[in-house]
C-alpha cells in the first residue's frame, strides 16, 4: 500500500509539473517593422531616417530638438549569451552618448524565460537611462573608483553581464562611427619628450646638415613673383642679375636645447639666457644677411615686431620689444658671419609653453612693399621646423587594446569563487583516491562526507549558483550541431569548472560522484533525510519490483525533453523545469507559488524516502548514466559472498542501487561509499565477522597453557 501511494504521488508530481510548464510556454521576440512601429508610438512627432552605416539604425529628433539614434544591438554586438544566442535590445541614445531608453526585444535565456519575472529584466535595463556610454559601467555592487555600478539580477548574473556588454559595445560602435563628441580618437599625435639636458659638442656644418639649424633663403626674383597680382606688383621686370641676388638669407633655430643653444651662444651667454627665461618660455635665434631686415627699421619701443612670427597649429606667436635680445657674439665653429642676429622669446601662457618643441612649427617672414604715401602690401614666406629625432625621446606606440572576450572579464570577477571551488574539487579528488583508507575510519569519513554535502549546498549551490542542469547538456549538443564555440560555455566559470570535473570523474568513477557529492539539490535532499533519520522518522522504501520500474521514469523524461529540444531548444528548456534546481537553488525559493510548491513536495518526500527525486525523476542523472557506462575502473569492492548468502549491503543501500546478487548497479549508484564502510568493517560485514571469529578461535587454540611448579 505504501509503495503504491508513493508511486501515485510521483506520477501526480510529474503530470502536474508538465501542465504547469506547458502553460508557461510563450514566444518572446520582435522584428524590424514592429520595432519601427514602437518607435513611432514613443515619438509620434518624429521623422525617422533609416541609416545603414556602420549598421542599420534610425536617426530622428526628439521633442526637445536633440538628435537621437535608435538601433538594435544584434546588428552590432551579437554576443552569445548563456543560451548560446545573442540578446537583442532596442537602444535609444542622443548625440552626446546619453542613454534615453533600453528595451529587450528578444532573448532565449532559460533563466529569464521561466524563473525570473520580466519586470526584473525591465528594471535592470532601465538603470541605463540617463547614463553616458563613455562611462565605465559595470554590473555589481559597491563603489568602484571611476566606474558606475548597476545592480545585478540574482540568479542571472551571467546573463546581465552579457546584456551590459551588448548594450555598451553596440552603442560605442555607433558613436565612434558617427564621430559623436568624445568618441573621436586621435592616436596619431603622441608628443615625444625633448631631451632637455642633452649636449654634444658640434659645429655649424653639422647642425645645419642634420636640421638643427634651418634656413630661409629668398632672392629678389622670388619676392617679386610673390607680389604679382597685388597692388604692389613691380611695373618694371627685374634684370636677371638682380633677380638672383639674395633678398634675405635667414637662419633660425630653437636654443633652449643645449646642443643647439650652447654651441651657438657659448657657455656664458647660454647660462645668461637661461636666467632670463621663465618656466615654459622658449628662445629662438634668428640670424641673417641680405638687404631685408627681419627686425624692421620702423620698430619702436613698446611695439610689435611685424616682420617675423612663429606659427604652430592655429596659434600665432608674435614678439614685442621685451621678447627681444640682441645677440652680439656667436661662438660655433664654421659660423658664416651673419650680420643681423637676435634672440626672440616665445613667452609661456599661464605657465604653459606657447611653443611646443616636440611638435612641428613654422617660422613666417612678412615682406612689405609701400604703395604710395600711406598704403602697403604684405606677402609672407614660411618654412617648417621640427626638432631632429636625436633630441627627442619617443614614447612607445599606443597600444590599441582589443576588447577582450566577455568570458575573460567574468572569470576575473569570480576569482574567489573559482579558487574555493578548485580547492574543494582537489579535496574531493583526494577523498576518492583515498576512499579505502577513509572508509576504515567511519567517524572521520562521516564528518568529511556530510561536511562536504553542506559545502556543496551552501557554497556551490546557494552562493556560487553552481547547479548543473539538463539544459547544459542540451546546449552543448546543439552547439556541436551548429557553430560550436567554447565562449558560450566559458561565460559561467563555476558551471564550466564543475562540468570539467564531472566529465573527468565519469571516466574514472562513473556518474555517481556528481550525483552523490556535487549536486546541490541532491545534497539538500540527503541532508534533510539524514536529519529525519536522526529524529527517528520512519522511512518508506518501495518494493524492489516497483523500484526497478520507477527507475524508468527519469529516462522517459530525458527522452521526452531531448525530443522537444530537436524541435525547439527554448521549449525543451521550459519543460526542463521538471528539475527543481532553479527554484530551490538558483532562486532560493523566491518564485511563483506553483514552482515553489513542486520543489517543496519533492523535499518533503525526501524526509521519508532518501533522494526520491534523484532516483526516479532527474533527467540529468539519466543523461550522465550514458557516458558513465564507459568508466575505466571499478572502485567499489565486492566479495563472492555478496548477494549469496549476504544481503546486508543491499538492505542498507538507501537508494537501492545494489542488486540481490550483490552487484552494484553503476547506473544508479551515487558513490556515497556507505557500502564500502560496511565492506571493511569486521564487526558488520558477515564474511569479515566470520573470519574474525575463526581467527579468534585459532588464536585461542594456539595459546600454550602455563604450568605452575611448586618447590618443596
Amino acid at each position: 500500500m505504501v509503495a503504491q501511494a508513493v508511486q501515485r504521488l510521483i506520477r501526480l508530481v510529474v503530470i502536474s509539473c508538465a501542465f504547469l510548464f506547458a502553460a508557461s510556454v510563450h514566444a518572446y521576440g520582435t522584428n524590424e517593422q514592429e520595432t519601427l512601429v514602437g518607435l513611432k508610438a514613443q515619438f509620434p512627432s518624429a521623422k525617422f531616417q533609416q541609416q545603414t552605416i556602420p549598421f542599420p539604425h534610425w536617426q530622428f529628433e526628439t521633442a526637445t530638438g536633440e538628435t537621437a539614434y535608435a538601433f538594435e544591438t544584434i546588428e552590432a554586438a551579437p554576443i552569445p549569451a548563456y543560451s548560446g544566442k545573442p540578446i537583442n535590445h532596442l537602444v535609444i541614445m542622443d548625440d552626446k552618448g546619453d542613454v534615453i531608453s533600453v528595451e529587450v526585444l528578444e532573448h532565449h535565456e532559460p533563466i529569464l524565460l521561466v524563473g525570473i519575472p520580466e519586470k526584473k529584466l525591465t528594471a535592470f535595463v532601465n538603470q541605463y537611462i540617463g547614463l553616458n556610454i563613455k562611462q565605465k559601467i559595470r554590473v555589481g555592487s559597491g563603489e568602484q573608483e571611476g566606474q558606475v555600478m548597476i545592480d545585478s539580477i540574482t540568479g542571472a548574473t551571467v546573463t546581465v553581464i552579457v546584456v551590459n556588454q551588448t548594450v555598451l559595445r553596440a552603442a560605442r560602435k555607433l558613436a565612434k562611427a558617427l564621430k559623436l563628441p568624445g568618441f573621436i580618437e586621435d592616436t596619431s599625435i603622441r608628443d615625444p619628450i625633448v631631451k632637455a639636458e642633452l649636449f654634444n659638442q658640434s659645429d655649424w656644418l653639422t647642425l645645419t646638415g642634420d636640421g638643427s639649424i634651418r634656413r630661409l633663403l629668398l632672392d629678389y626674383g622670388q619676392v617679386d613673383k610673390a607680389f604679382i597680382g597685388t597692388g604692389a606688383e613691380s611695373e618694371q621686370p627685374l634684370t636677371e642679375e638682380k633677380s638672383k641676388k639674395a633678398f634675405i638669407d635667414l637662419w633660425y633655430a630653437p636654443i633652449n636645447q643645449p646642443t643647439i643653444g650652447r654651441n651657438l651662444l657659448g657657455d656664458d651667454q647660454y647660462n645668461w639666457l637661461q636666467g632670463e627665461l621663465d618656466p615654459g618660455d622658449q628662445a629662438v635665434v634668428l640670424m641673417a644677411n641680405g638687404k631685408y631686415s627681419f627686425r624692421g627699421n620702423g620698430f619702436v619701443r613698446g611695439g610689435i615686431f611685424d616682420r617675423v612670427q612663429l606659427l604652430q597649429g592655429d596659434r600665432e606667436i608674435t614678439f614685442r620689444d621685451k621678447d627681444y635680445f640682441r645677440l652680439n657674439d656667436v661662438f660655433i665653429d664654421g659660423f658664416p658671419r651673419l650680420k643681423e642676429r637676435a634672440i626672440f622669446i616665445a613667452r609661456a601662457i599661464d605657465n604653459q609653453p606657447s611653443l611646443n618643441l616636440a611638435r612641428p612649427w613654422q617660422m613666417e617672414l612678412l615682406v612689405r612693399r609701400q604703395i604710395g604715401a600711406l598704403d602697403s602690401e604684405f606677402v609672407s614666406f614660411s618654412t617648417d621646423y621640427m626638432l631632429p629625432d636625436q633630441y627627442l625621446d619617443f614614447p612607445p606606440p599606443p597600444v590599441i587594446e582589443e576588447e577582450q572576450p566577455l568570458w575573460v572579464e567574468i572569470w576575473q570577477q569570480k576569482q574567489f569563487q573559482l579558487a574555493v571551488l578548485g580547492s574543494a574539487l582537489i579535496l574531493l579528488t583526494m577523498v576518492l583516491f583515498a576512499q579505502d583508507w577513509l572508509v576504515r575510519r567511519p567517524k572521520l569519513f562521516w564528518y568529511i562526507r556530510h561536511g562536504y554535502l553542506l559545502f556543496t549546498l551552501v557554497f556551490i549551490g546557494w552562493y556560487a549558483l553552481g547547479q548543473l542542469s539538463i539544459v547544459n547538456v542540451f546546449t552543448f549538443l546543439h552547439a556541436l550541431l551548429n557553430n560550436f564555440s567554447w565562449d558560450i560555455f566559458l561565460l559561467d566559470p563555476v558551471i564550466f569548472m564543475l562540468w570539467g570535473f564531472t566529465a573527468a570523474s565519469i571516466v574514472l568513477w562513473g556518474r555517481g560522484v556528481f550525483c552523490g557529492w556535487l549536486c546541490p539539490f541532491g545534497a539538500l535532499q540527503e541532508l534533510i533525510n539524514m536529519a529525519a533519520r536522526a529524529l527517528k522518522i520512519k522511512q518508506f522504501e518501495p518494493p524492489a519490483a516497483i523500484h526497478e520500474r520507477l527507475w524508468a521514469v527519469k529516462y522517459i523524461i530525458l527522452l521526452a525533453l531531448f525530443g522537444l529540444s530537436l524541435d525547439s531548444l527554448a521549449t525543451a528548456e521550459r519543460f526542463a523545469e521538471v528539475e527543481p534546481f532553479k527554484t530551490s537553488i538558483m532562486l532560493k525559493f523566491s518564485r511563483e507559488w506553483g514552482f515553489v510548491l513542486y520543489s517543496v513536495i519533492l523535499l518533503v518526500m525526501s524526509i521519508f524516502t532518501r533522494k526520491l527525486y534523484c532516483r526516479y525523476i532527474c533527467p540529468l542523472g539519466a543523461a550522465l548514466t550514458i557516458p558513465g557506462r564507459f568508466r575505466i575502473f571499478d572502485w567499489l569492492k565486492r566479495r563472492k559472498e555478496c548477494g549469496q548468502p549476504c544481503q546486508l549491503c543491499a538492505r542498507e543501500c538507501e537508494i537501492q542501487a545494489i542488486e540481490k546478487d550483490g552487484r552494484i548497479n553503476p547506473n544508479e549508484c551515487h558513490h556515497c561509499l556507505d557500502c564500502q564502510v560496511t565492506y571493511f568493517n569486521d564487526h558488520r560485514c558477515p564474511p569479515l565477522v566470520q573470519q574474525r571469529k575463526k581467527q579468534r578461535k585459532r588464536d585461542q587454540a594456539n595459546q600454550i597453557p602455563v604450568v605452575e611448579t611448586f618447590s618443596p
